[in-house]
């Protein structure tokens, strides 16, 4: 039978090897946790013990282990429009100045998840498109990203169940922005990524204008963001909590230094850059906050 268990010792190697791969704090008494999403990498790998798992996630000939490990254990909790507020504050005040720019306005959805954060961004910027004169000639270039390999490739799809749907998505935008999925469309996406198209029945997908408005790559918050170019607006939101207050102070230098003058950082309604940086002016919308870059 295999061993499912994991020792003091062997815990708390693994939590510092999370954290300096990741970022991702576990809490000292997390094992059920690294238990129930590393388990099904036992049998995958023919590994006996979850000790195993662990113990060859961390060697570093073991690339791809330690990519689906770290996958494993990276929390992917997300849905549409989170919170209101960012994406209603996005189209009343934010794109009215933006439209402004003379180019594109350039927005980073940083830890995606399954696409539903960035999806909602261009679903926003259409719908202000569509309203306002000006933003008929208002274009927006949105960049996702995420640690998670199997996250990115679900974002690309673009295809989500019944379930995913009515997390915060109106059947208005529901009709708009999405179609379902044809079996014809079915069986090309089940031969190009792996998926049985009997898992696919009754999903939608969203729309190809919708798409193209959204780049996906991937990205770990705690390398160098250089590459990623400058942005106008970030939203990384319900991130940092997962991460030591060392690792937040690290990724805040990095989203100041990557935004534009005046550029916006988003973040969860529960996070808080206090005593974590002095890059930001904290910015009281009623309801909700953002912080603007200091200049």
């Amino acid at each position: 039978m295999p061993n499912k268990s994991l020792e003091h010792l062997e815990y708390n190697q693994f939590r510092l090897f999370l954290e300096q791969h990741s970022g991702i704090v576990l809490g000292e008494n997390k094992q059920y946790l690294v238990k129930s999403r590393l388990a099904p990498l036992m049998g995958k790998y023919n590994l006996p013990s979850l000790s195993d798992v662990v113990r060859h996630s961390m060697k570093p000939a073991a690339r791809q282990l330690r990519i689906e490990v770290i996958d494993a254990m990276t929390t992917n909790e997300t849905l549409w429009f989170r919170d209101g507020y960012p994406f209603t504050l996005l189209q009343e005040q934010l794109l009215p100045q933006y439209t402004r720019l003379g180019r594109p306005l350039k927005i980073w959805s940083a830890a995606c998840s399954s696409g539903q954060e960035p999806y909602s961004l261009a679903m926003s910027v259409i719908e202000y498109q569509q309203k306002t004169l000006n933003g008929l000639s208002f274009n927006c270039d949105i960049l996702a990203t995420d640690l998670s390999p199997t996250m990115l490739e679900r974002s690309k799809l673009g295809m989500y169940d019944s379930l995913a749907l009515g997390r915060g998505l109106s059947e208005n935008r529901k009709r708009v922005f999405f179609e379902p999925v044809t079996e014809k469309a079915e069986r090309a996406m089940a031969g190009a990524n792996g998926f049985h198209s009997r898992a696919l029945s009754g999903q939608m997908i969203i729309k190809d204008h919708v798409k193209r408005m959204v780049n996906f790559r991937p990205h770990n918050l705690l390398d160098n963001y250089s590459l990623l170019g400058k942005f106008d607006i970030i939203f990384c939101r319900n991130v940092l909590i997962y991460f030591s207050p060392e690792s937040k102070q690290k990724i805040l230098r990095q989203f100041a230094a990557a935004l534009n003058p005046k550029g916006i950082l988003f973040l969860g309604a529960s996070e808080s850059i206090s005593g974590l940086s002095e890059e930001f002016n904290m910015v009281r919308c009623h309801p909700g906050i953002y912080y603007q870059k200091r200049f």
